[in-house]
């Protein structure tokens, strides 16, 4: 008997026949569900000071679980004085049981601890793709 995450237990168990009779879903794969969350970090002063992008790896690595791939410029910007190619970033894709995971330590741990918190917002891109933006680590 594995592990099963209690967000995704919540899901399958209660949320998915509460869609399934609110909006008379015919099959269970048209019911929405979540296929993966990636984080990123973008870190603009990398470009001076490499130490700033290691110190950004190990933070998502702790938020996230797994280590992050390392982002790279795709334009250089002379005003920025950045180069193609350059690394300025780091992001994870988390999907399976991290996924739940994360987002139930997410939504009940760190979004209560944020300052100034005044709830996520509603809006979706017309994708189905949902971002929040979060200015400090130390919430996680």
């Amino acid at each position: 008997m594995s592990y099963t995450p209690r967000l995704k237990k919540k899901y399958t168990e209660e949320i998915v026949p509460m869609l399934f009779k609110k909006f008379g879903y015919k099959n269970i794969m048209q019911v929405p569900k979540l296929q993966k969350i990636t984080m990123n970090m973008g870190v603009g002063e990398a470009v001076q000071d490499s130490k700033i992008l290691e110190r950004a790896v190990e933070d998502l690595t702790v938020i996230a679980g797994q280590k992050p791939a390392l982002t790279t410029a795709k334009h250089s910007i002379s005003n920025f004085k950045l180069r193609e190619g350059m690394k300025i970033g780091c992001k994870v894709t988390l999907r399976g049981d991290r996924m739940y995971e994360f987002l139930d330590r997410f939504i009940n741990f760190a979004t209560p601890r944020i300052r100034d918190f005044r709830g996520l917002p509603d809006k979706l891109d017309g994708r189905g793709n949902f971002t929040v933006g979060v200015r400090e680590q130390i919430v996680f």
